[in-house]
């Protein structure tokens, strides 16, 4: 006996709705939701340094340089340039 067309789309109706029940939930709902919480938790944690995001354009050579002591230093290229600035403004301060 042949099905006929609406039978078929509730067959395949409940197909998908039983593979989409059986689908694990996202990383944003249940259980891991407790992880990204865990991260808020923490970025606020961490020291009030009050770090501002500022863009500025240097010439390629400069940048390399820099780059280069960032990783001879171990520290990140934030610091790098954080301490040449303040190096610089406070040779700057004593004129």
């Amino acid at each position: 006996m042949a099905l006929k067309s609406t039978d078929m789309a509730k067959n395949m109706a409940k197909k998908l709705d039983g593979s989409l029940k059986s689908e694990s939930l996202p990383d944003r709902f249940g259980q891991a939701s407790k992880v990204q919480n865990n991260k808020r938790e923490r970025a606020a944690e961490i020291p009030a340094s009050k770090l501002v995001p500022v863009n500025y354009r240097l010439p390629a050579d400069l940048v390399s340089r820099l780059r280069e002591h960032a990783v001879s230093t171990d520290e990140g290229i934030n610091q790098v340039v954080a301490t040449a600035l303040n190096d610089w403004l406070n040779t700057q301060t004593k004129k």
